[in-house]
């Protein structure tokens, strides 16, 4: 049999050494074109942050529009210049509106000029940091060391770049489960258990604890929520009590999760009783702090986080509360070893080597779930050299006073009524109705947030508050004036006497 090589192959296909392959790339065949179409990318957007004022907050997007996306999958190539215009289009116009002064909506941050440009810079290197030895991974190394240093962790801690606060809450609750576990629970597995392993929180702990509870396999069942006081904080009396009745009953309390900022009303747990009760009974003490946690940076506020160093993990948003482009959230983990135990599995092929490519002093990879990851640090390192920490400190301040200045209006005007104490930067109220119940109530708030965001003025969004629905104005925007939450207040009222006299 004839040995099959290369060189047949070309012969089967009829090509010889003085014939040339048709191969094909996706580079521009113009690149003088191209860059004439980046530069008006680039302009175009500046100028769309630039006159983010002029525009509606948010609008509804249209019928014909949205059939706009119902079209099959393209064949044949679009030249990248209507490429471009389809999104200028049927794209740009429909935004959620967070990058807009009015736009107060979950917990969402607004994004910068410079954020945006390293996306782009961040994309045409086009690294994978799991890890090797490159630029890319020293850049992500510093920006963990300057977390690190932020909030208090050792040198030697670890961390891990992830896309938000989700997933920094699934890092940090993956690595108590393996350390407090008391087994090998990667090797066995949960049957390896001969208790119910339980993790504690409070009613108010965001949605993405439980998630993390039940896809780490503990079941929702394992998952204890207590009760809060006045202030939304987590009942200490309770916690302890509901400790002793599960290890009473056999169970193995593994985990507490304090709050740093609930979503809700931005309510703080008392950390640094959570650290004390986690210390007592050898429970692993994690923090969410999406975005509260950076109230370390602010003097007059970091009372607020008082404990939260003590924290054996931390997660948070540096798309939130420092306003960088979606998405980059930070897992900080006090042991660096329980870290890479929790996920550390290296194949052969890559095996880590002391010279080369495969080289480097950290493999990312190590330590979370990702192996393909995107340069998410290069917008954290470019923003904080950018600015400085001073400045985002001010902002944050600037924040929370805001968020005085708005509950302020409420309380002074008589056809609005807050919900909620203000420690921080959310602010809760609801349009009131002489004579009408809480569930009509409920129903008139409710179609009068929908309103406002419909008109384009301003887009808090919403939560319910002791049976109470609540518009919620979350401020983690630095574009915010005061003059924006006067409009709010008048543009509530407005449309709630409108409402009121629809009714009547």
């Amino acid at each position: 049999m004839e040995k099959f090589c290369a060189k047949n192959l070309l012969r089967e296909v009829n090509v010889n050494h003085n014939e040339s392959v048709d191969e094909e790339n996706l580079d521009p065949s113009d690149w003088q074109d191209m860059q004439k179409l980046g530069f008006q990318m680039v302009e175009d957007m500046l100028d769309y942050l630039k006159t983010v004022r002029e525009r509606p907050v948010w609008r509804p997007i249209p019928d014909d529009v949205k059939a706009h996306f119902r079209k099959p999958l393209p064949q044949e190539p679009e030249p990248a210049e209507v490429v471009y215009q389809d999104f200028r289009q049927n794209v740009l116009p429909y935004p959620l509106g967070n990058i807009h002064p009015r736009f107060w909506g979950w917990v969402i941050g607004t994004g910068t000029p410079l954020g945006m440009l390293a996306e782009m810079l961040a994309a045409g290197m086009n690294p994978n940091l799991g890890g090797g030895e490159h630029g890319a991974n020293y850049v992500e190394s510093q920006v963990l060391d300057w977390c690190k240093e932020m909030f208090g962790f050792p040198e030697d801690a670890s961390g891990l770049l992830v896309s938000g606060g989700s997933m920094a809450n699934m890092v940090g609750l993956a690595v108590a489960r393996n350390f407090k576990a008391g087994f090998d629970i990667r090797k066995q597995g949960l049957s390896g258990s001969s208790a119910r392993l339980t993790v504690y929180g409070s009613h108010e702990m965001h949605s993405s604890i439980q998630k993390a509870v039940e896809l780490l396999g503990l079941g929702s069942d394992s998952l204890r929520k207590i009760a809060v006081n006045s202030d939304y904080q987590i009942d200490l009396i309770a916690l302890q009590a509901v400790i002793q009745e599960d290890r009473a009953r056999g169970y193995q309390p593994i985990c507490i999760v304090g709050n740093a900022g609930t979503v809700n009303t931005g309510a703080f747990d008392d950390l640094k009783a959570l650290a004390d009760i986690c210390q007592r009974e050898e429970l692993w003490f994690h923090v969410d702090g999406a975005f509260g946690a950076l109230a370390c940076l602010d003097p007059e506020l970091c009372t607020l986080i008082d404990g939260m160093e003590q924290a054996d993990s931390l997660a948070f948003d540096f798309h939130k509360w420092m306003y960088m482009p979606y998405e980059v959230g930070c897992a900080l983990i006090r042991s660096e070893d329980a870290h890479r135990r929790a996920f550390s599995l290296t194949p052969d092929y890559l095996t880590h080597t002391e010279r080369g490519m495969a080289s480097g002093q950290t493999w990312y990879s190590d330590y979370g779930l990702q192996l393909s990851r995107g340069f998410r640090a290069l917008k954290v390192w470019m923003s904080l050299k950018e600015h400085g920490i001073r400045k985002y400190q001010r902002l944050m301040r600037q924040n929370v006073e805001q968020a005085r200045y708005l509950a302020d209006l409420v309380d002074c005007e008589p056809q609005l009524e807050r919900l909620a104490p203000v420690p921080l930067n959310i602010v809760c109220f609801r349009y009131k109705v002489d004579g009408m119940n809480d569930e009509d109530l409920n129903a008139f708030n409710k179609e009068l947030l929908i309103r406002l965001q419909e008109s384009g003025m301003a887009a808090p969004s919403y939560t319910m508050l002791n049976g109470c629905y609540a518009i919620r104005t979350a401020i983690t925007n630095h574009r915010s004036r005061r003059e924006d939450f006067e409009i709010l207040v008048k543009e509530t009222i407005r449309l709630g006497k409108e409402m009121d006299r629809e009714a009547k």
